[in-house]
């Protein structure tokens, strides 16, 4: 079947390129699982509470002034029996749109302690939430907000501090106004489908000091927008693993094997809010937040999906390492051989995924990496006759599985790995074959030593 070394090499190349089909049903496979896997962990964070974002507090106050309306009245002249209609304006006391009012001084911290929860298969990463703020409203440049005739109704001031969902909150949930203890209520935003709690707190003037205690559940992220004329949240946990999200990076942050801390520092020119308006700037205070993610770092399901999508290059090495070792030998390789080989490889990853859901990546992957080393191992052996040149086989996949762990470890490098060992491949394969008669018979070559050896004799003969 193989006429010549070119003609092998192109045939192991094609069945090579073929390998790419069971290698995307392995990766398709891989898809559904995470798949399954990101449902489970949403299903789980939301039933905890969620992500989470805290906006506000933002002071409210309302509002009355006139409203003109036009209305038609008609008379009736008696005398002339005719009725005539006349329009005339009428001027009532309303309520208007309120007053909102963005925190002066803005001193938040967070604090917050992780855990994993676990259903079926998976881990899903939680936590409770401790937030405590300290502000201030100025106030000089409320009354500039109004129109003429309008009127502040101080006395029904209060404050508004909106959340994802109210059914996260768990533990203390208070207001401190100057030393007083304010109630507060829950909210609901119809408009934007978010929650909330509200408090009443009256006369705000005069006021020095406000404090927001604050307990809750969340899943996956917790934000905080920059309300504040001049933001500043220091942020601790206990997750090693923090990924710093949103419009705005912390100035510094500090990560160790038990935990991790950062801290925000933003005034009031960064953010697109004004301190004081007459619409609610929710929407844009929510573009504006910025947090942290509570990060799983390279789950398995990531690492195997990579190993599918470098599988192809394995699979291509491996089958040049057989077809360079068998050019040497007598007895060839059949394309059905090559084809197994490959299968043996792309099941690799599905025996790598399925024991890594039940005892971990690493242990699965040993186990994998040694189930397949042994039966390629053995199938050269056997099944292709290498006798002690599957030694060589056998050191190959040892190095090639030992770079795919490496690779998978750090997704950082994973490219720079993968793209070395490619032209390492590439090239060692230019100088083992760099004597190679690819378009002549398929009988071993005579060695090059030996070539100039018999060359030499010839010339001394002469």
């Amino acid at each position: 079947m193989f006429k010549s070394a070119g003609a092998r090499f192109l045939i192991v190349g094609i069945l090579a390129l073929l390998m790419n089909i069971p290698m995307l049903m392995v990766s398709e496979v891989i898809d559904d699982r995470s798949d399954y896997s990101r449902r489970t962990i949403r299903s789980v964070g939301a039933e905890w509470g969620g992500a989470q974002l805290v906006s506000g507090p933002v002071l409210v106050v309302p509002v009355q002034g006139p409203v003109s309306r036009l209305e038609t009245q008609e008379t009736t002249d008696p005398e002339a029996g005719t009725t005539r209609s006349k329009t005339i304006e009428v001027i009532e006391i309303k309520s208007k749109s309120p007053v909102y009012v963005m925190p002066g001084r803005y001193d938040a911290t967070l604090h917050t302690v992780a855990q994993e929860r676990r259903r079926g298969l998976f881990n899903v990463a939680v936590y409770t939430a401790d937030l405590g703020i300290d502000f201030d409203y100025p106030l000089s440049g409320v009354a500039a907000a109004l129109t003429e005739g309008e009127e502040l109704l101080w006395d029904q001031s209060y404050l508004q501090v909106s959340l994802i969902s109210n059914k996260a909150l768990r533990g203390a949930a208070t207001l401190v106004v100057d030393g007083q203890s304010k109630s507060l209520e829950p909210m609901a935003n119809p408009d934007t489908q978010m929650g909330g709690i509200r408090g009443a707190i009256g006369d705000p003037r005069g006021v020095t000091s406000y404090r927001l205690d604050l307990g809750f559940n969340g899943a996956g992220t917790v934000q905080i927008t920059p309300v504040g004329r001049t933001t500043n949240v220091s942020f601790t946990s206990d997750w090693p693993h923090p990924s710093f999200m949103g419009s705005y990076l912390p100035d510094d942050y500090t990560v160790v094997e038990d935990g991790s801390g950062a801290r925000w520092s933003i005034p009031h020119l960064a953010r697109n809010l004004p301190q004081v308006s007459r619409s609610d700037h929710q929407s844009a205070a929510r573009d504006a937040s910025f947090g942290v993610r509570f990060f799983q770092p390279n789950d398995f399901y990531q690492k195997a999906y990579r190993a599918a999508r470098y599988g192809i290059l394995f699979i291509a090495l491996t089958f040049l390492t057989v077809m360079l070792i068998e050019m040497r030998s007598t007895k060839r390789a059949h394309p059905v051989q090559y084809i197994l080989i490959g299968l043996a490889q792309a099941i690799f990853v599905l025996l790598m995924v399925a024991y890594a859901e039940q005892i971990g990546f690493a242990l699965a992957y040993v186990v994998s990496a040694v189930a397949t080393i042994g039966l390629l191992v053995l199938y050269g052996f056997v099944g292709l006759k290498l006798g002690r040149r599957t030694w060589v086989l056998g050191l190959l996949l040892v190095v090639l599985y030992g770079l795919l762990y490496l690779i998978l470890r750090s997704a950082d490098y994973a490219l720079l790995a993968g793209a070395t060992l490619a032209f390492a491949a590439l090239g060692g394969t230019m100088i083992a074959t760099r004597n190679e008669d690819w378009s002549g018979s398929d009988k071993p070559r005579m060695p090059w030593h030996r070539k100039t050896q018999l060359q030499s004799q010839d010339s001394s003969d002469v």
